[in-house]
């Protein structure tokens, strides 16, 4: 850990906030002083910040968070001024400048608008800037609906090929039970990214106002290890918590990360949190694409869900109805399903033309 040079941490809204009472400018302050220490000895930071709704909500004088959608973005709306205004007056103090960067999956499905945020990011931690980034939420209405920003920050962190996401929460981190129910619960404190167990321990949401909860940490760890980045989950009021992690100490919970990295297009294509559509495949094209490294041919195709372009990103289904695959598809949804089942030399005399013999090839095609 101690040589790790580039960090991605996220921090939640129960603690920006102090769950929920108002954005605690001592913890964001002392997060900052910690940051700036470590940027002295040559680290680099990007934050993913929660908490925009939350401070929206204080700020309007809401005890509850609201269902309805244009309520949840006027709140972010509001919120999202505190919450920069905070983290720019703290770096500040230390001689630092953030940037605020905000973010929606289609800005990272989109390839030109993925490598275009990837440039930005790098060329201000390249002019010592700290990005602040957040979900759009005041636009993007199914960011609220379903997004949470521990899976934008391990998408964050394949970005900029960050060595180290670091998730802070309340909690000291992850537990083989919920510690707030079962006493008798343990904090884990190292195990290897993608491990199913974890999932299985992992609780819901722990509180009002998060989001997320220690299942999104643990799925946003096995995310993050795709592009070989290590996962730490700890409590954001440990002293000096980031110091101590950079240093080595052993604090919180650990997730290694035991696979190569994904090559920079691949890794893009395995990071799509929304597919176009759905292509469920025989058990002999689930074992070419498996263990044989073959592009996926229409004979092998026995269904297709959804609609899509061409070149849209779909999930290739195992006959048990597991994704095992996602990749770029040569021929839009209606031409798929014409062709689906049929060898790849029927191509042409049923479309009347033939863009490949393959629906995938693969080099467009990343394993899960």
């Amino acid at each position: 850990m101690r040589e790790v040079r580039r960090f991605v941490v996220k921090v939640g809204s129960t603690l920006v906030t102090n769950r929920g009472a108002g954005l605690d400018t001592s913890a964001i302050a002392r997060w900052a002083g910690q940051a700036a220490r470590l940027r002295q000895g040559g680290k680099e930071f990007v934050l993913v910040s929660s908490g925009a709704i939350a401070e929206g909500m204080q700020r309007l004088g809401w005890t509850q968070r609201p269902h309805a959608m244009h309520e949840l973005q006027a709140a972010a709306a509001v919120g999202q001024m505190g919450l920069v205004q905070a983290y720019e007056s703290c770096f500040r103090q230390h001689g630092l400048h953030t940037a605020q960067v905000l973010l929606t999956h289609a800005d990272l499905a989109d390839r030109q608008r993925y490598l275009n945020a990837r440039s930005t990011l790098l060329t201000l931690l390249g002019l010592g800037i700290i990005p602040v980034i957040n979900e759009n939420d005041t636009v993007v209405t199914d960011e609220i609906r379903f997004g949470d920003n521990d899976t934008l920050a391990a998408l964050v962190t394949n970005l900029v090929e960050a060595d180290c996401l670091i998730i802070l929460t309340d909690q000291q981190g992850l537990y083989t039970d919920d510690p707030r129910r079962n006493p008798e619960a343990t904090l884990v404190r190292k195990a290897q990214a993608g491990e199913p167990q974890l999932e299985k321990i992992a609780g819901g949401t722990g509180s009002t106002i998060a989001k997320g909860g220690m299942l999104t940490k643990v799925l946003a760890a096995k995310r993050a290890a795709r592009s070989g980045a290590q996962t730490v989950i700890a409590s954001g009021r440990e002293p000096d918590v980031l110091v101590r992690i950079a240093a080595g100490e052993a604090v919180g919970t650990l997730l290694t990360a035991q696979t190569t990295p994904l090559a920079a297009r691949k890794q893009w294509l395995a990071d799509h949190v929304q597919v176009g559509g759905r292509l469920s495949i025989d058990a002999g094209a689930a074992k070419a694409l498996r263990s044989g490294g073959k592009s996926l041919l229409p004979i092998g195709v026995k269904g297709v869900e959804g609609e899509f372009e061409r070149g849209a990103v779909v999930a290739c289904l195992s006959p048990e109805g597991t994704e095992i695959a996602r990749g770029l598809v040569n021929y839009n949804a209606q031409e798929s399903r014409r062709i689906a089942g049929r060898a790849s030399g029927e191509i042409e005399a049923i479309l009347g033309y033939i863009d490949g013999p393959e629906l995938i090839h693969r080099d467009n095609l990343v394993l899960l």
